[in-house]
């Protein structure tokens, strides 16, 4: 039984889902030999992007994407100390299939908790916010000032600080530990 009030909002890709890590594979069987090597970068030209799209649409492609094992981690810590899970992912404004094909995903690895599929993640109310996304963990933070956010770490979550905010890379799961536990005793 979830502790009343102790809710944990996580999020999908790049969380609970290796969405970069597939999207870059895929990337990788669409290029060609005159195509520049995949570096990742935050400005990619309008060929690259429109390459993504058509990936992200292909029917299936969001309900197989593969699982993050450091999301997986931080979710352990937080069921083992009976946080009502739900999950927490942002509906791609053109791929409307994706909404369905990230429930489905749900079902399929973590059937039975509830999924939120919001326009606005700092509109959903829960105590932990797990999301690799800086953007959308400062507007959760806006609305959740004593909130506790866990950043399952990502080359675009480096350098992201705040005081309610922890990074996690794999190595530092006692800290992670510690902050759920210190946020139950509050309780």
């Amino acid at each position: 039984m979830a502790k009343v009030g102790l809710v944990a909002l996580i999020d999908m890709d790049g969380t609970l889902c290796d969405y970069q890590g597939a999207l870059v594979r895929d990337l990788e069987t669409l290029r060609g030999p005159a195509d520049p090597p995949l570096g990742g970068e935050d400005d990619s030209p309008p060929w690259l992007r429109a390459r993504e799209t058509v990936i992200r649409r292909q029917p299936g492609w969001w309900r197989s994407l593969p699982r993050h094992q450091l999301g997986f981690d931080v979710l352990a810590e937080l069921q083992a100390l009976r946080f009502e899970i739900h999950v927490l992912t942002k509906g791609p404004v053109n791929t409307p299939s994706a909404w369905t094909e990230k429930l489905e995903w749900c079902q399929q690895h973590l059937p039975g908790v509830p999924v939120t599929i919001t326009m606005d993640k700092g509109l959903v109310y829960g105590k932990v916010l797990v999301d690799d996304y800086p953007p959308y963990v400062e507007r959760w933070l806006e609305w959740r000032p004593r909130g506790l956010v866990v950043l399952p770490a990502q080359p675009w979550n480096r350098g992201f600080s705040h005081p309610n905010a922890i990074r996690y890379d794999g190595s530092n799961l006692h800290e992670i530990r510690a902050a759920l536990r210190r946020l139950c005793e509050a309780e």
